[in-house]
């Protein structure tokens, strides 16, 4: 049998506690903040009181980012391999 490695880290996001097994607790914090920011950033925007809406809409922003940066990322590359 394999053993899990990593350790428990509890994160606070959008006012819920996430207690979460990581390699990387300083990348499951700042990936927490993201979140969470987002999050509070779309409730104050839409003034909406349903924690599950704000989280998807959070979740939109956040993959918007994502593909945004990702074409950037794309265009780079074939910038590079045509030279």
């Amino acid at each position: 049998m394999s053993e899990k490695k990593g350790v428990k880290v509890a994160v606070e996001i959008y006012g819920d506690t996430y207690p979460l097994k990581t390699d990387n607790p300083e990348h499951l914090r700042e990936l927490a903040r993201i979140v969470d920011s987002h999050m509070r950033s779309v409730a104050h925007r839409m003034r909406i009181l349903s924690g599950a809406k704000i989280g998807v809409l959070a979740a939109m922003e956040i993959a918007d980012d994502y593909l945004k940066l990702k074409k950037d990322y794309d265009d780079l590359m074939q910038l590079l391999d045509d030279k």
